[in-house]
């Protein structure tokens, strides 16, 4: 059913008031607009109603109300998305915030069982205070919520050396589509009892189900960590010097993230309390980090002695490594606030891609002509995790132009970028999910084989298509 075509819904709304508190069902505009306004302003939400369950047993009376009443739905957690997927267009929104609890943390097993509306940074803190480390480190993470980054399989800094948001879950708790509850969450490290159904709730948007708790993995807190912000003469150089630091640290390399001369630019014009951390200014930059539990061997004298064998070999033009936590941290923000600063330069057209990492020099040596000749000005921004392989091929608009205008070419570029990326047998969507602003790029692009599997398993688990509909694929179904 279309969200066009539901029923009145005073009737399901006045039930589910019943059940979970008139003051969480909230139907006037001006309550609903937090939950409506997406973070890139591409999307404008719309919604009869957002609701706001605050326990699995609440959400799951939500579902079950609303599957019987054939009413579709859209879970959100902390409606930092990228690509649209907790927007609703006229479907209920179902706000996951209230579910905030940290249930349990086990420095022991080495668990932490949260409910989906924690807020990444409190689950940090958490494992922080047990002595233990939750390493999933995004932007956002301030206020995005730990549903929402198992729901989209959230990336960030540190898949170099602990992998996506799926890699570190153990366990699951999510609301079916039909309103059943599906207790998955066992703190195991082993467990062959049959399908592993983890992965049909994670990455998908919620699409399949509704995940309300997590078990996630902990890790020991480093005993110690450097970081260093370098200069390198190109993204074959830096692709050569993540080579060597691997080679010496190990898993100790945690961190490798590439940036162009233009993002870091605009980070220090824009952000306050910025500081340039090299004299001179270069086109290509990288920010290292190196992190070990232990203190059996030193990390400092590792780095500088790898980054001398670097700068010998032309692999590294310039360097600084952290003197202190505070330097440490001002050197992360010329990374994590380049997102924010671009906001700045007018409108940006954003591609959130990954190639093999051994390709990650080629991608770049063929997108960034590309682009450029396609749009003359075009001020290209890349960064990201070049040590797994992602880039976010961000394009600022030309100085003078028009911002509608600029943002009406992004199928075009689009089209440019994701020609390359699949040539090269990478992904059009690394980190940040399909939602609907890339929709009809994976039903473009993606093996209609696997196509064909992802729609039987919607079909499957969702057969009314109610959960999330017209997210990920094509008409939802």
């Amino acid at each position: 059913m279309t969200p066009d075509a539901m029923p009145s819904l005073a009737p399901l709304l006045a039930a589910i008031a019943q059940r979970i508190g008139a003051a969480h069902v909230l139907t006037e505009p001006a309550d609903m607009a937090p939950f409506l306004h997406e973070e890139r302003g591409l999307y404008q939400g719309r919604a009869p109603a957002v609701l706001r369950p605050g326990s699995t047993e609440e959400v799951a009376f939500v579902v079950e109300a609303c599957a019987r009443a054939g009413v579709p739905i859209v879970p959100q957690g902390g409606n930092t998305g990228l690509v649209g997927g907790q927007m609703p267009f006229g479907e209920v929104l179902v706000s996951l915030a209230r579910l905030d609890r940290i249930r349990a943390v086990d420095p022991v097993d080495m668990t932490m069982t949260v409910e989906a509306g924690c807020i990444l940074d409190n689950v940090h803190k958490a494992a922080e205070a047990a002595g233990c480390l939750f390493p999933l480190h995004i932007a956002s993470q301030g206020s995005c919520r730990i549903g929402g980054n198992l729901a989209s399989n959230a990336g960030g800094t540190a898949v170099l050396r602990y992998g996506n948001a799926k890699d570190l879950v153990l366990g699951l708790e999510v609301v079916l589509a039909d309103g059943r509850v599906w207790n998955g969450m066992k703190r195991l490290r082993k467990n062959n009892a049959g399908y592993d159904l983890k992965p049909l709730f994670l990455g998908t948007e919620g699409t399949l189900g509704i995940i309300t708790a997590a078990v996630l993995k902990l890790f020991p807190q480093p005993a110690q960590r450097t970081t260093a912000f370098l200069a390198v003469p190109d993204p074959a150089s830096a692709l050569a010097l993540l080579k060597r630091l691997r080679g010496e640290a190990g898993d100790a390399l945690t961190t490798f993230e590439l940036m162009a001369a233009f993002g870091v630019e605009t980070v220090l014009t824009h952000m306050p309390g910025t500081v340039r951390p090299l004299a001179d200014r270069y086109d290509w930059y990288v920010l290292a980090e190196l992190s070990a539990p232990t203190r059996a061997f030193d990390l400092g004298a590792l780095m500088e002695e790898a980054l001398g064998a670097a700068m010998e070999a032309g692999e590294v033009l310039d360097a600084v490594i952290a003197a202190s936590e505070a330097q440490a941290a001002n050197l992360w923000r010329l990374r994590e606030d380049m997102s924010e600063a671009q906001k700045h330069e007018g409108g940006s057209i954003k591609h959130d891609v990954s190639v093999p990492v051994s390709r990650v020099p080629e991608f770049l040596e063929r997108a960034l002509p590309a682009c450029l000749a396609a749009l003359p000005g075009l001020r290209p921004c890349p960064f990201g995790h070049v040590g797994d392989g992602n880039i976010h091929f961000n394009l600022s608009q030309p100085v003078g132009m028009e911002k509608a205008a600029f943002i009406g070419l992004w199928e075009r570029f689009n089209r440019i970028v994701h020609d390359i990326v699949t040539e090269m047998d990478g992904s059009i969507a690394a980190e940040h999910g399909i939602g609907i602003l890339k929709r009809e790029e994976l039903a473009h692009y993606a093996d209609p084989v696997a196509l064909d599997l992802m729609h039987r398993l919607k079909a499957a688990l969702d057969p009314a298509g109610l959960l999330n509909p017209g997210k990920v694929l094509s008409n939802g179904r």
